[in-house]
């Protein structure tokens, strides 16, 4: 995050989070104890002001930064988990710190801040080359708690069967990597990842195979002239600014910036999911592509993209385009079915008519199976249906009369019924159930008070109030 003075903003700016129900508490390491979970955002920031102003040469002693996964790939005990040995390996681990996990984005994230001011020494804790730091740090992390060994995947990629170096560039940029010269010697040349540094190579360590595999080929060529006829094989742009966006503030950027630019359809995402084959486009600018390569993950081998079928036999591209964030949030809902598909996409374009999606766009998904997530959608819906206040949650109705929730942070459309059941869902259609219901209970509870009222009078001997007989007993008394 932005670095910032000694007020320390990012302790209030969590803080407002938890207010607002967006942000939970998972941890405060190395406070002192009058400091604990039930402070004030004042005492924490004051705390770490205190550390601080001891070092007037830093100005900016604020260490604030953010870790996301991808969509709800880890939960938020994960998360902490991971900042906790993040911040070991930034050398902050007995710095005093707070984790504060949002759940306001369609991405968990979790936000750690503390003070670059050692809490023992007084010096400021080192932060040269910070964000290739903490790109390694995060590397080494989750190699230790996940068994991830970016060290693994790269061997598994350089061992892939590639026949030029433009096709090896290509494997290692849908991966994630980026091949660079080295500045010393332009024989040799460099893997990086998030721009640290994860291996040298000199050129003829690359071995390029250029003999045919027609039995594959052939495979691949049926495969995709199958599958063309079953999956929407459309093709669209899609857009990506957020490189540039996170460079400068909202007030800065320009309406006139350059995207990243990729080319998908749902034949694409398929062939992905199903078959472990992945289609990369190549074109200039934001021109139309005009060639592609076939990267098969089951074989380990890249194919030039004619040599299994031609490029214009097998997809139709178009004009349309889709930003990418958005792309990356739709691609994950699961839309059964075309009913489901012209719903979400209806409600698409009344949220934005600027930017109509087209039903190619929108990708057919097995449904929801993830149980935990399934529970909070359920939640938020039933919460929506109390309250009318949940901006996540949205009811719309079909042409054919259903009801749907569309729920935009957890990627999610289904029916209403099914989601809350017959009983609730009558309630929802004829509200003035709900009320009768209301009155007859409310009937029925006042009957009840009634005949117990009764049978305390028929016990005092008569249908008179008892306490009025007890009144007449002690004026008797008083009379004699």
């Amino acid at each position: 995050m932005r670095p910032a003075g000694f007020d320390f903003p990012g302790v209030k700016y969590n803080d407002k989070k938890i207010d607002k129900g967006k942000g939970e508490l998972m941890m405060m390491k190395n406070f002192p104890s009058f400091i604990n979970e039930s402070s004030g955002k004042e005492q924490v920031r004051d705390y770490l002001k205190a550390i601080s102003i001891g070092n007037k040469k830093v100005l900016k002693p604020q260490f604030h930064a953010t870790i996301s996964t991808n969509f709800r790939e880890h939960s938020k005990e994960e998360l902490a988990k991971i900042a906790e040995d993040f911040m070991d390996e930034m050398g902050y681990g007995k710095q005093p710190f707070v984790t504060v996990f949002h759940n306001d984005t369609e991405n968990n994230h979790i936000h750690i801040v503390t003070t670059r001011v050692d809490k023992h020494t007084g010096k400021k804790i080192n932060d040269s080359y910070e964000k290739l730091k903490a790109q390694k740090a995060l590397s080494v992390t989750l190699e230790k708690l996940y068994g991830i060994k970016s060290e693994e995947v790269l061997n598994k990629l350089l061992n892939y069967k590639i026949s030029s170096l433009p096709q090896f560039e290509t494997l290692l940029n849908r991966n994630g990597y980026k091949l660079g010269k080295n500045t010393n010697d332009e024989k040799f040349l460099t893997i990086l990842k998030n721009g640290v540094i994860q291996r040298t190579l000199s050129g003829d360590q690359l071995v390029y195979d250029n003999r045919k595999n027609e039995r594959r080929t052939k495979q691949l060529k049926a495969i995709f002239s199958k599958y063309k006829d079953i999956y929407s094989n459309k093709v669209f742009k899609v857009e990506d600014f957020r490189k540039q966006e996170a460079m400068l503030p909202k007030e800065k950027q320009k309406a006139d910036w350059t995207p990243k630019i990729e080319f998908e359809s749902e034949f694409q995402k398929k062939l992905r999911d199903v078959f472990g084959v992945d289609i990369v486009f190549h074109h200039k600018d934001d021109f139309q592509p005009f060639g592609y390569t076939v990267i098969d993950h089951k074989t380990g081998a890249v194919f030039k993209g004619s040599e299994v079928i031609k490029m214009n036999e097998l997809f139709e591209f178009t004009s349309e385009k889709m930003d990418k964030r958005l792309f990356e949030s739709l691609k994950d809902y699961n839309i059964p079915n075309d009913e489901t598909k012209a719903v979400l996409q209806r409600f698409l374009k009344d949220a934005n008519p600027k930017n109509e999606i087209q039903d190619f766009m929108l990708f057919g998904n097995k449904k929801l199976n993830n149980k935990e997530t399934f529970k909070a959608i359920r939640s938020d819906v039933k919460e929506y249906l109390k309250s009318q206040n949940k901006e996540d949650v949205n009811i719309v109705k079909s042409e054919d009369g259903k009801h749907y929730v569309i729920h935009s942070r957890l990627h999610y459309i289904g029916e209403l019924q099914s989601m809350i059941g017959q009983k609730q869902y009558q309630e929802f259609l004829n509200p003035q159930l709900e009320t009768t219901k209301e009155n007859k209970e409310g009937n029925e509870l006042k009957k009840a008070i009634n005949e117990m009222f009764f049978k305390l009078m028929k016990s005092s001997g008569n249908s008179k109030d008892p306490a009025e007989n007890e009144l007449k007993k002690r004026r008797k008394k008083k009379g004699r």
